[in-house]
């Protein structure tokens, strides 16, 4: 039974995105999966807590969210602790993945192969690649985050971790939408009351627009994207009609002001979620933004997109060989 460790050296790099795109992969080629995020006390236990959730459905795991995340305290033995707990649910797994931070007595004391994971958008190429050689025969190698689609050829030989003997696994262009918001979610963040469609909740948010503060743009505007959210006035029943016409994930309705029934009728007719929120129109699209930057990837719909990305620019084969499983 081998454990592969995925951390890094910050946080909201995109460590439980990796680690769902390598166990979906393994367990669709037959392995035995388990998922392990030890809780050390400085980390914040309710979003552990909520990755350990989305993985346990993922790998449609049997162990108890408290065995999968169990929370480790004290200062002593903090290794060991780490390892009885991990123990305890091993057992007749092919691999367990395990999230955690940079921790070399616990990497020890897992015996794990580590895959190091860096966000290339947020760090100069000085930067890249600094803080984890230490950790020498234990890493498998490093997965380049959120790189912009234009950089993708030139990363790997502008970095050149291959004379420092680092492997680069994977390249991974950024994608909105796997940080995305679904439409629930978006209603939480704003504080909103979805009038109608709660079943549409799930479903993700791809784009994002604003209706237009002068003339009624009409639905050739709105149907510049797709599978959208509208940000519009609730006393615009106009652009609230012409984004109705178009591929519409939801409409949101800043300034607190109901629908007309026309729109309500349609909006009902189309299956679009209205939600509305009692901020303006600036206050709820800066509250949009800051959503989307804490967002997380905890959504299993998101999975279809990650496999195609981790399909085409991360080296399943390098991981495969460095733990000694065959292709």
């Amino acid at each position: 039974m081998t454990a592969l460790y995925v951390t890094s050296l910050a946080e909201g790099v995109g460590r439980t995105t990796i680690c769902s795109g390598i166990a979906r992969h393994l367990l669709n080629n037959g392995k035995k999966i388990g998922f392990f995020k030890p809780i050390i006390t400085v980390e914040k236990k309710e979003d552990s807590g909520s990755d350990g959730l989305f993985m346990k459905q993922v790998l449609n795991l049997d162990e108890p969210l408290d065995d999968i995340c169990p929370v480790i305290s004290g200062q002593d033995n903090m290794a060991s602790k780490v390892r009885k707990a991990y123990d305890k649910i091993s057992s007749g797994k092919d691999m367990v993945i395990v999230e955690g931070v940079c921790e070399q007595d616990i990497i020890e004391a897992l015996d794990a192969k580590v895959i190091v994971v860096e966000d290339y958008s947020k760090k100069s190429k000085t930067e890249l690649g600094n803080g984890y050689q230490y950790l020498g025969e234990y890493l498998l190698g490093v997965v380049l985050n959120k790189v912009l689609p234009s950089r993708l050829d030139s990363v790997p030989m502008a970095l050149q971790f291959s004379e420092a003997g680092i492997t680069i696994l994977g390249v991974l262009p950024e994608d909105r939408l796997l940080f995305t918001l679904s439409v629930g979610e978006l209603a939480e963040y704003l504080k909103g009351e979805i009038l109608n469609g709660a079943e549409k909740s799930g479903e993700l948010v791809e784009n994002f627009m604003l209706g237009a503060m002068t003339v009624d743009p009409g639905p050739e505007y709105f149907g510049r994207k797709a599978n959208k959210a509208v940000v519009v006035k609730g006393e615009r029943p106009d652009m609230q009609m012409a984004a109705l016409e178009t591929s519409t994930r939801c409409i949101v309705l800043s300034g607190g002001a109901a629908p007309i029934p026309a729109v309500q009728y349609k909006a009902k007719d189309k299956n679009i979620p209205l939600i509305v929120v009692k901020s303006d129109t600036i206050a709820t699209v800066m509250a949009i933004e800051e959503a989307l930057d804490k967002t997380r990837f905890n959504q299993v719909k998101k999975l279809t997109k990650l496999t195609e990305i981790m399909e085409k620019h991360f080296s399943f084969q390098d991981v495969y060989q460095g733990l000694g499983f065959a292709s």
